[in-house]
């Protein structure tokens, strides 16, 4: 009965906002007054910080580009040397750029606004999922490859199943695939998994933290 309840929800919902494309829902969703959801908060943000923080202080990561800032919560919890974040929604850039107008360390700009940036280390963190469009997907991965220096961090699901009555804005990806197929010049160095895997609750996640490094 509860699954039940929980889909018809999530179909009204659904109807209610009228999905277009993904940049269309973020942008309404922050104009709303919503935020970057649950995992840029709370126990999740802290231990995607903690994992990523360590990860910046033991390879001497200097530059971050990270494709997908959100609401900048997340941002709140690093420890990055010089930072820049991308996103495709003009508000939340706009809200970053209030949020952190003091911080000259921090820099934020639109995805159209990339221009062959490049930094030590870029991440993703729970974005490839809401990545609704195949050419939007294509092309942020190769942008979140090529712009690497050195490393690139992926938090993320890691499968192609969806599910029926998953939320609208969802679509998994086996990631894994897509660099296999694109021969990208990174190796893959480690997994870490989610202290938190997901639960059904709110503060948890079906994500886990994948590590590559450029080959040279």
């Amino acid at each position: 009965m509860y699954l039940q309840i929980k889909r018809a929800i999530r179909k009204l919902f659904s109807r209610k906002i009228r999905f277009k494309n993904s940049k269309d829902y973020w942008n309404k969703r922050y104009l709303e007054g919503g935020n970057s959801g649950s995992g840029s908060y709370g126990r999740l943000a802290e231990f995607k910080a903690e994992v990523l923080n360590d990860f910046v202080n033991s390879n001497n990561i200097e530059t971050v580009i990270e494709f997908g800032c959100g609401d900048g919560n997340q941002l709140k919890y690093m420890n990055y040397p010089t930072y820049v974040g991308f996103d495709v929604s003009v508000i939340a850039i706009e809200g970053c750029q209030t949020i952190f107008q003091n911080d000259n360390t921090r820099r934020f700009k639109l995805m159209c606004e990339y221009s062959c940036d490049q930094a030590d280390l870029t991440i993703s963190l729970e974005v490839i999922f809401h990545l609704i469009e195949d050419d939007v997907y294509h092309d942020y991965m190769c942008k979140l490859f090529s712009s690497s220096r050195g490393y690139v961090i992926i938090y993320s699901s890691n499968t192609d199943e969806n599910k029926e009555g998953q939320a609208i804005h969802v679509k998994h990806r086996k990631f894994t695939k897509w660099i296999e197929e694109n021969k990208v010049p990174f190796q893959f160095v480690k997994k870490i998994k989610n202290q938190h895997p997901f639960n059904g609750s709110n503060d948890s996640s079906f994500s886990d933290f994948y590590f590559y490094e450029r080959k040279y």
